[in-house]
């Protein structure tokens, strides 16, 4: 029992180094003020590239196949025959049981193999499919993990067993990056983001991601203010820089260039790289190129 409660007093005194009483109209009031002053400027070629470069290029159908992800996979290959002077995307993410035709077919250095698991999207399943997943995963060529908090361990206020299931998945994981994923549409409020974002800082993500895409609302850029604000907090506090992803609902250029600005605005120029900034996606690489090139290209 006490193990228990140093655990939960862990989280809760994480918890009370931050404000997490926040004010929903305030925020969607001061996300309308950056989008109207801040988005056009950078509506640029220059940036629509880097936005490419940030893409965690993203097939997650039931009807996906071994023969259609190793399709999806050459593209990527293609692409860097295709356009030799662009960045390619930041990575391939698939479900785990694809990691490994991923890995064999993939041949461009840069890109990573990223794989969604522990029971995605709705995370119910026991911890230990959770681990063996993810530990699979890896084992089959993952470099990075996408998984999802228990909602509603984290909505009954159990924030103990929502985090110590992070942490595990952490332990599993080692040196991959975790993206962990607060499905934020489910989380509703502002305040429930920002505490939702800073638990699973505390117990083990590198990354914070919005949403699974499979849930709606999925990514809004309140949601994406909240956690940036978030990770700033984190990183003035303790100097470590947790990364950001927006995902699921990114349906034109615009919405993109919208996440790029909040990051920009938020947490500046540092973060501004595809270390430590992602957006998940499976229809916006097409939409960027077609900006980019100045006509419709249906490449991916």
């Amino acid at each position: 029992m006490e193990n228990n409660e140093s655990t939960l007093n862990k989280y809760e005194a994480a918890l009370a180094k931050y404000n997490t009483q926040l004010d929903d109209a305030k925020i969607a009031a001061q996300v309308a003020k950056i989008i109207a002053e801040k988005v056009p400027a950078n509506n640029t070629e220059e940036i629509k590239k880097f936005l490419f470069n940030c893409i965690d290029l993203t097939t997650l159908k039931s009807e996906d196949s071994d023969e259609s992800v190793m399709k999806f996979a050459q593209k990527v290959n293609q692409f860097d025959e295709e356009y030799p002077d662009m960045k390619n995307v930041a990575a391939i993410c698939v479900y785990p049981n694809f990691a490994e035709i991923v890995r064999d077919t993939l041949e461009v250095e840069d890109v990573k193999i990223a794989c969604v698991s522990a029971g995605f999207p709705s995370s119910q399943t026991f911890i230990e499919v959770k681990v063996a997943e993810t530990a699979m995963a890896i084992m089959e060529g993952a470099d990075e993990i996408d998984i999802v908090i228990s909602v509603g361990k984290f909505l009954s206020g159990n924030y103990e067993e929502m985090c110590d299931e992070i942490q595990e998945l952490k332990e599993t994981c080692k040196d991959h990056h975790l993206k962990v994923i607060l499905e934020t549409g489910a989380l509703k409020t502002a305040s429930n983001i920002k505490k939702a974002s800073i638990l699973s800082i505390y117990a083990g993500a590198d990354f914070i991601k919005t949403s699974t895409g499979k849930q709606e609302p999925a990514a809004t850029p309140e949601a994406a203010y909240v956690m940036c604000q978030t990770i700033k907090e984190y990183y003035a506090l303790t100097g470590n820089k947790i990364g950001f992803k927006p995902a699921g609902g990114i349906n034109c250029v615009n919405d993109a260039l919208i996440y790029y600005t909040i990051v920009k605005e938020v947490l500046g120029e540092e973060w501004l790289n595809n270390s430590l900034f992602r957006l998940g996606t499976s229809r916006l690489a097409n939409l960027l190129l077609s900006d980019i090139l100045g006509k419709q290209t249906k490449f991916f």
